[in-house]
Parts: C-alpha cells; sequence; structure tokens
C-alpha cells in the first residue's frame, strides 16, 4: 500500500469521549488481563514493525529525511528487541512476589502482585515518532491495558501510517489510535483516564500535568533539557569526538538524549574543536547536505529556531543552511558564551556549542546549578572523575564513554528528573509504570493470634506486645 493512500480522520471532542468511554467498557469485562492476550497483541506489534518495515522507513524518511539503517537502528530494530526482551520476561514479571511478614502478624503470607491500571493515553512526539509511539505502548499492553495513542502531528507521515496499520494488527477493542493536533490532543485531555504517559517538551508537560490533576490522575513527563557531553584532558578525545559527533548528529540533533553541549576542562576544549571537525567529516563527507545518512529539521518553525542560535560564538565547522530544504549542517560553536540563547535553552538540533571550565569542580559546579539534564556524558580515564560525577551530580542517566546508548540497554530505566522528567521505563520498569503494585495480605481466622492486641491492655499484654512488635 502506498502512503499517499493513507487518510487522516480529524476527531471530534465527542469522538475522543466515545473512544475513551468504549475502551473503558472493554477493560471493565477483563478482556485484556489474560497473559494469553498480552503476548499476542506484543507478538502481532512485532510481526508488523518486521513485514512492513519499509513502510516506516519511508514514512520516517518523508517526516525526517532519516536513511533506513538509522531508521532501522534507532527506531524499527529498538522496538522489535524491546518486544523480544519483554516477552522473555513477561512471565516471570508478572509472577506475585513474596514479601516476609513480621513475627507480630504471623501466621501469615504477604505478596505484592502487578494489576493492570485501566485505560491509558500515550502522546507521542516527531522527533523518534515511531519509537517514541510504540515504545511506551509495548509497556501498556504487557500490563494488560487498554491504550489510546497519540501520534504527533508534527510527523504526519508516520501518524497516519500507525492511525492505518495498528488498528488491523492490534486488538481494535483495546487499542485506538487518534490523530491530529492541538484541539484533538485537548479533547483527549478533557477525558478521565488511569495514566498519561507524555512525550515531549516541558511547556506541554505542565499543561498535561495540569489536565491530569483534574482528575487525579497519574502522570510520566518524558521531557528533554541540555544534556552535557563532559570532555576531561588525558582520555582518548579522538574516539570522543566521534562518540559525541554520532550521538549529536544523528537524527539532525532531533534526539531528547543527544549530547546537547561539550563541557571541556582545560586544553582538551581546543582538542576537541580539531577531533570534531575530522569526526563530522568523517561520518557525512565534506558536504553533509549531499550524504544519505543525514537528516533534515522536521519543519521551518523548527529550523528558523534552530538557524537563529547559529550566531553564538565561533563556528568551528558547519554553519551551512537552507530553510527550502530544512538542511542545517552539522555544526561545532566555540567561545559561546555560557548566557548565550544556544545555552539557555534545549538546542533540539545539530549544533554542538563547546564550553571550556578550567578543572572538574567548575565543571560539576556548572552542571549543577543548572536544571537537572535527562542525560551526562562523561569521557574521562580518571577513575576518581567517575566516582565524583556519580556522587556529586544528578540527572536521568549517567553514561561514560558513550552517548545515548544507555537506552539500547532494556534494564536501564530511562526517565528524566526535575526539569527533564518525571517517572521511568523500558523493560520491567515500563511493567512498573503501567500497572499498580497491589499488596496482598493472607492471615488465617485461626489461630487468633490477634487476641494480644485486642482491648483491654493487661500488664502481660503490654509485655508481649513491647517483645514482639
Amino acid at each position: 500500500m502506498s502512503q499517499d493512500t493513507y487518510v487522516n480522520v480529524v476527531p471530534t471532542a465527542a469522538h475522543a469521549t466515545e473512544t475513551v468511554t468504549r475502551l473503558r467498557a472493554t477493560f471493565q469485562t477483563g478482556h485484556t488481563k489474560p497473559l494469553a492476550w498480552r503476548k499476542q497483541q506484543l507478538r502481532a506489534l512485532r510481526t508488523l514493525l518486521t513485514e512492513h518495515q519499509e513502510v516506516f522507513e519511508q514514512a520516517l524518511h518523508t517526516d525526517l529525511g532519516k536513511s533506513a539503517t538509522e531508521s532501522y537502528v534507532m527506531e524499527i530494530g529498538f522496538l522489535v528487541a524491546e518486544i523480544d526482551h519483554t516477552l522473555r520476561h513477561l512471565d516471570r514479571w508478572l509472577r506475585p512476589s513474596r514479601v516476609s511478614v513480621p513475627l507480630s502478624l504471623m501466621p501469615a503470607r504477604a505478596s505484592t502482585v502487578r494489576e493492570p491500571l485501566g485505560t491509558v493515553l500515550i502522546i507521542a512526539p516527531w522527533n523518534y515518532p515511531l519509537n517514541l509511539a510504540l515504545a511506551p505502548l509495548i509497556g501498556a499492553l504487557a500490563a494488560g491495558n487498554c491504550v489510546v495513542l497519540k501520534p504527533s502531528e508534527v510527523a504526519p507521515a508516520t501518524s497516519a501510517v500507525l492511525a492505518h496499520w495498528l488498528p488491523r494488527v492490534l486488538d481494535p477493542q483495546a487499542v485506538a489510535v487518534v490523530e491530529g493536533g492541538v484541539p484533538e490532543t485537548t479533547a483527549l485531555l478533557d477525558q478521565r483516564f488511569d495514566h498519561i504517559f507524555y512525550t515531549g517538551n516541558g511547556t506541554v508537560g505542565r499543561i498535561v500535568m495540569a489536565a491530569a490533576a483534574r482528575h487525579l490522575t497519574p502522570v510520566t513527563l518524558e521531557l528533554g533539557g541540555k544534556s552535557p557531553a563532559l570532555v576531561e584532558p588525558g582520555a582518548d578525545l579522538a574516539t570522543a569526538a566521534r562518540r559525541i559527533a554520532w550521538g549529536k548528529f544523528m537524527n539532525a540533533g532531533q534526539t531528547c538524549v543527544a549530547p546537547d553541549y561539550v563541557l571541556a576542562i582545560g586544553e582538551a576544549g581546543t582538542e576537541m574543536e580539531a577531533h570534531l571537525t575530522d569526526a563530522i567529516r568523517e561520518m557525512y563527507g565534506p558536504d553533509p547536505a549531499r550524504s544519505n545518512d543525514y537528516g533534515r529539521i522536521i519543519n521551518e518553525r523548527h529550523f528558523d529556531r534552530v538557524a537563529g542560535l547559529l550566531k553564538d560564538g565561533r563556528t568551528v565547522v558547519g554553519g551551512d543552511h537552507d530553510r527550502d530544504a530544512r538542511y542545517i549542517a552539522p555544526t561545532v560553536l566555540a567561545d559561546v558564551d555560557p548566557d548565550s540563547a544556544v545555552m539557555r535553552e534545549e538546542i533540539f538540533g545539530p549544533i554542538l556549542p563547546i564550553v571550556r571550565v578550567p578543572d572538574l569542580d567548575a565543571a560539576i559546579a556548572f552542571i549543577t546549578g543548572r536544571d537537572k539534564p535527562l542525560a551526562l556524558y562523561a569521557f574521562t580515564a580518571s577513575k576518581s572523575s567517575k566516582r565524583r560525577l556519580i556522587a556529586e551530580t544528578s540527572s536521568g542517566g549517567l553514561a561514560f564513554g558513550v552517548p545515548t546508548a544507555q537506552l539500547a540497554v532494556p534494564g536501564l530505566p530511562f526517565g528524566g528528573v526535575g526539569e527533564s522528567g518525571m517517572g521511568r521505563y523500558h523493560g520491567s520498569h515500563s511493567l512498573d509504570t503501567f500497572s499498580h503494585t497491589k499488596s496482598v495480605l493472607d492471615k488465617p481466622l485461626q489461630p487468633d493470634t490477634l487476641r494480644v492486641t485486642y482491648p483491654p491492655y493487661t500488664r502481660r499484654k503490654d509485655r508481649v506486645l513491647r517483645r514482639i512488635m
């Protein structure tokens, strides 16, 4: 089926109400709770991704200029691996977990069991419009929920593909895709959900949280921020530069966990200028505009915002841009004022400033003096520096020697802290997010060992209670 045959159906507020009401009715029947149903949904999603990957690759190229390889590695293949990991461990994750019981309550048994929350809303962003729509969906389905998925209208090709295929391969009684923009999202947020999962920016995150508060709905906010890449003298700076350039310029810098700026200690700043220049040319050639592996800015509005940051600092490499093509070259800036615009806001584009500090103390002060980032990357050969960064900084995640790769470890939770978000997911942590962990206590009626706790209290009872409590 060619992409131009997909039709966007713009829902109304009444449609949002009907959709949520229908899914809530489905959940009440217990339809989504059996383990067999959950696994069937995950397998169907896996089959969709593997058998129709060219359709998704085409949509991602249309929206963001992504190469087929990047689309597979960062979106399709990532999701397949997440599904496989979930299927491999789901039985164990869902087993009741025994908990010890204090002597004062014996004989008794205690355990925790996971139960699905109900009907959840997933609002996806545009920068990884497939990955960041379906990765939360995997967790929500594995936990046994009904799901309303709202893809981003800013990535219309991918949104249309999801709206077309998901109702055809997943259970339409339990999963619905709602397309549209602000009015449609607002209509959905007016509904009562059992959880809302939002990926995007802090401004909209506050709107989502305020809407959720009306119904006391729990939220997961996956936001962003300025993730530093700290570089210390003594590290292999050539390799560090290649890895930073790879993490920064994939998807034309439109990655929430991309290194936002290089925080260079001492003379590492001068060396990184040369190494980053070499790394960019090695990956994208002398003219990145002609590279099949370099993406484009999502639209003109975002292009204008990012291009406006090019004036800050000294251009080391790059700086070329073409609005009609939505192209901004991989750019490195030096001599950047820490208070300039490029250092005040999340760049979310292919501009990499270098900020110099004299030592690790100054670097840590720089990091902790700003909002807590979604990720902190450090390139250092010093075990002492690593210990200090673990102990003295706070971030959603911390990675040494490589950027963005923490997302590829299913056992690691992914999420922010403070301004970079709240909540976590991936692997078993997705199950935690989309489940309620219910406590279960089972104490037989006989023998009635609680009689010692009943009034009236005697001296003997008091002595016994003080000994066993």
